[in-house]
């Protein structure tokens, strides 16, 4: 009999690519095949995103194309934050989907598919069975999952609930099974990465110490820090391991006091100041990443004007920066003196035109330079590799190292760590060769 093909497509951030890698972890030892063409798929699992309006946009149109495109008789699941957020509505609007599975129902998952594939499979999701898509020097690891500090803006709790952390044994045996699997570089991820522990009585810094203890990891690399969160001692432990990568990713949201207030963000501009300025003092080769929001109701021309003279006092190495979204059940969606859309875009253009250049001023100081760089790709027609040195995350936001292939070396080396002297800069991304 020939196996079932099943395609997932997995939308929004690294913690929902998980939660997909955990699912299809559910069939992976059974008879499925699993595809990436929807058109001769058995089962067509989405997991959507339903963090902001252009992510359910994308969840939607993906859920309408697998209708219109899949074949006679498959399945469609869907699951993820807009079947949480949405369940009932959706499943008014929408009748061609056959299951609709909430984040909250996860246990249930084995279950629906055993139906569908007539598998013995287990009920729920687990970490450990989990099918790691990423390439083979990466992977993922979610230190836990959900959110305590409800922003003014963010749908988060909404979708995922308060703060719920794995255990410091449970996510250092995960990482040591990577690490067999050779590899290279961790990225630990949460909803808010810095609050980890807080439920359990431990925290981040308690973690680290014990991740830096596993032998044979290279590059251990952070996502997501809440600023009031970064303690004195997290700066330390990342001093003093070279393992865990001196990669700052803090997303602020903005630089105004009067709109960090309206946000529900801890802290003040001040104190971010003098954080950002603490971390480049006491730790080496720091590199900064952030997120800001443009357009949060009440922001003026002149929070604006804050804002843009904050990052050119700061200057980060990378910043993303998206508009505000309004979303139903925050606290911010009733707010008055919302900012109209032409407003907000007109905004975010002039702050990312703006930090490009920053970028660039900081690129070209790393002209001349030798770093360790993990190969990802290969360009036969330019003969040139791309990767990333410690100071590019792996989710397409900071940009890349464009390498010549002044040695003459083959597809082999994707996957592995050589050293590279940067040679020129762009805004976004370096460029190198070989040493």
């Amino acid at each position: 009999m020939e196996n079932k093909k099943i395609c997932l497509i997995s939308l929004g951030c690294e913690k929902n690519l998980v939660d997909s890698e955990m699912i299809l972890g559910l069939v992976k030892d059974k008879n499925v095949d699993i595809v990436t063409d929807i058109s001769v798929a058995d089962i067509i699992i989405i997991n959507t995103c339903g963090f902001i309006t252009s992510a359910k946009e994308e969840a939607l149109n993906s859920i309408m194309d697998a209708i219109y495109s899949r074949k006679e008789g498959s399945k469609i699941i869907a699951c993820g934050c807009l079947v949480q957020r949405y369940l009932k509505e959706l499943k008014e609007e929408i009748k061609e989907v056959d299951e609709w599975i909430s984040i909250t129902e996860y246990f249930k998952f084995g279950d629906i598919l055993k139906k569908y594939l007539n598998e013995d499979i287990d009920s729920s999701l687990v970490m450990e069975k989990r099918l790691v898509s990423t390439p083979s020097h990466l992977a993922y690891v979610r230190v836990g999952d959900g959110c305590f500090h409800y922003c003014a803006f963010c749908a988060i709790p909404l979708i995922r609930g308060r703060l719920k952390s794995r255990s410091i044994k449970e996510i250092v045996d995960e990482i040591k099974r990577h690490v067999k699997d050779g590899r290279k570089e961790i990225c630990l991820i949460s909803q808010d990465l810095s609050a980890y522990g807080f439920d359990i009585h431990t925290n981040l810094n308690e973690l680290l110490k014990e991740i830096a203890k596993i032998e044979g990891l290279t590059w251990v690399r952070m996502l997501y820090l809440y600023p009031s969160e970064i303690s004195d001692e997290l700066i330390q432990t990342i001093k003093h391991n070279p393992q865990i990568l001196p990669y700052f990713d803090i997303p602020l949201q903005h630089a105004s006091n009067k709109i960090l207030k309206y946000m529900r963000r801890v802290g003040t501009k001040e104190e971010i100041v003098e954080l950002i300025n603490k971390i480049r003092k006491e730790v080496d080769n720091a590199i900064i990443r952030t997120t800001m929001m443009v357009g949060f109701p009440h922001e003026s021309e002149k929070d604006f004007n804050e804002l843009l003279d904050f990052i050119e006092t700061v200057k980060f190495n990378h910043l993303g920066a998206f508009t505000y979204s309004r979303e139903e059940g925050t606290k911010s969606y009733d707010m008055n003196n919302q900012v109209p859309a032409k407003v907000k875009q007109a905004r975010l253009s002039k702050l990312l035109d703006k930090q490009k250049w920053i970028s660039l001023s900081l690129n070209k100081e790393m002209i001349g330079k030798e770093y360790d760089c993990i190969i990802e790709s290969y360009n036969a027609d330019e003969n040139k590799f791309y990767g990333r040195t410690y100071a590019f995350a792996p989710d397409d936001i900071d940009g890349a190292v464009i390498i010549s292939n002044n040695k003459n070396y083959n597809e082999k080396i994707i996957g592995t760590m050589v050293k590279v002297k940067i040679t020129e800069a762009d805004f976004y991304d370096l460029y190198a060769e070989f040493i």
